[in-house]
């Protein structure tokens, strides 16, 4: 819901100027987050009214509101129009004949039916319609009108409402792998609560099917001291860190596992046997890492690379930094992603290299040294995230206000945009490294087994779509 601000001349009817027969009504129509708000500011989460994964097996078959939003319509109208401000609710009957669903338009209209001199009450009518015509709800209400005549302007400043469910944007992550079968996945050094619980959660889910790789006992520790359940996972053990990292990348190489992922270890421990050139998992492409942010305020997905791998790219290693991210957006289901190649400012400055790799990369994708992205830079943070921003200055791009890819000078740059985003905008986080045989789950340490879990996701994404390369 948007920031809104208003002048409203407000005035009411007094209990010697109601006259029976008076009417009032107002308009509403029903959105989606009318029905999250009623149920945050009520604490009423009836599965069958807000779950739509419920609802479509209940009753209605799909999201319906709470009976009293609409009642709260009423009250509304009697609050703001007639009898309007000073009037007070003393009594309610309502009766529900049928059901609110999401887009439908109520017409609430409450009429004067009874007067009462002696306090001052009056009784209304009240029904509520829908498009259609037939009643949702009808019934009768009782006030205290007013008896001070009240005539004033008011501005009425509506603060801007945002609904930022995380879990839900969590669980629609999930369902993107739905259906398919489950990825074997070496997990080196599983070792603390956040890195057991990810992959498990992500077992549990049916996204992949872990090898734990680590000091058996200690993996085992930490599962009975957390509650972690452990039940049909394969572990393999390891003396150490260092020896759990070289395990896991041997798995992948003899086709034991199709993933790889990060425990509780540094990750230096796990990129060096990534690396290794006699028994790492190097490809001819640039290794690079690419952040998946959902960020609530934004209208599309963001992808953030390079912020954990590459400290400062040559222009040759950002070639395949940007043709990874690309390649991960048409995995996503983005057919041309929008890359924005960022830098301090929106032109091109000698004194500033960003700006020259840019521009240097933008000619590269015209001549097809960089395939499947629309590229634009240099571009200011701003210009790539807002049209506002962009328009303002005076930038005519397909790619600025609309970014999808945001390629960061260099690892300090990105990894503090990335986290800024999480910490401070709430986004829900996965980070994978492409460029190797197998995609590679690399979260920080301090992240949660829910950000784990959704990087999971995203490797199993791309393992899905390695085996078509390979039976195409």
């Amino acid at each position: 819901m948007h920031e809104s601000s208003e002048q409203r001349h407000l005035v009411n009817k007094t209990y010697n100027e109601i006259r029976v027969g008076d009417s009032a009504s107002l308009v509403r129509t029903l959105m989606p987050e009318d029905v999250k708000l009623f149920a945050v500011l009520t604490g009423d989460f009836n599965p069958g009214l807000a779950d739509a994964t419920y609802s479509e097996s209940g009753m209605f078959r799909e999201v319906i509101a709470h009976g009293m939003w609409s009642g709260s319509l009423i009250s509304t109208v009697l609050a703001t129009q007639f009898p309007g401000p000073g009037t007070i609710l003393v009594d309610q009957t309502l009766h529900f004949a049928r059901p609110v669903t999401i887009g439908d338009t109520v017409t609430i209209t409450v009429t004067a039916k009874q007067k009462f001199d002696h306090n001052k009450h009056v009784v209304f009518d009240c029904v509520c319609t829908n498009q259609e015509g037939l009643q949702v709800v009808r019934g009768t209400v009782e006030v205290l009108a007013p008896t001070e005549k009240m005539s004033r302007t008011q501005e009425i400043h509506m603060p801007a409402i945002r609904i930022d469910d995380k879990h839900e944007r969590y669980t629609h992550l999930l369902s993107r792998v739905k259906g398919l079968e489950p990825v074997p996945t070496a997990v080196a050094h599983p070792c603390d609560r956040e890195s057991l619980k990810g992959p498990v959660i992500a077992f549990q889910e049916g996204i992949i099917e872990p090898i734990l790789v680590g000091p058996e006992s200690k993996i085992r520790s930490v599962a009975e001291e957390f509650g972690i359940d452990l039940h049909g996972i394969r572990i393999v053990n390891a003396a150490h860190s260092h020896d759990s990292a070289a395990i896991a990348v041997s798995l992948v190489r003899t086709g034991d596992a199709e993933a790889l992922m990060k425990g509780s270890l540094h990750t230096d421990e796990l990129m060096g046997e990534v690396v290794s050139r006699a028994n790492g998992l190097r490809t001819s492409r640039r290794i690079s890492h690419v952040f998946l942010m959902d960020v609530p305020t934004y209208h599309r997905p963001l992808l953030i690379t390079d912020a954990a791998i590459n400290i400062a790219p040559t222009l040759e290693e950002k070639v395949d930094i940007i043709q990874n991210a690309i390649d991960l957006a048409h995995i996503l289901g983005i057919p041309e992603p929008k890359v924005a190649i960022l830098s301090a400012v929106e032109t091109v400055n000698p004194k500033i290299q960003s700006t020259l790799d840019a521009a240097a990369l933008c000619k590269m994708a015209d001549r097809g040294q960089i395939k499947g992205g629309i590229l634009d830079g240099p571009l200011a943070f701003d210009n790539a995230v807002s049209i506002v921003a962009a328009k303002t200055k005076g930038i005519k791009s397909a790619v600025a206000g609309h970014a999808e890819i945001l390629v960061v000078p260099d690892l300090e740059s990105g990894n503090m945009v990335a986290k800024q985003l999480e910490y401070l905008a709430n986004a829900l986080t996965a980070g994978i490294v492409l460029g190797t045989r197998v995609p590679i789950v690399l979260t920080s340490r301090a992240d949660t087994a829910e950000t784990r879990t959704a990087s999971c996701v995203i490797a199993a994404l791309v393992a899905h779509a390695n085996r078509k390369k390979v039976t195409s």
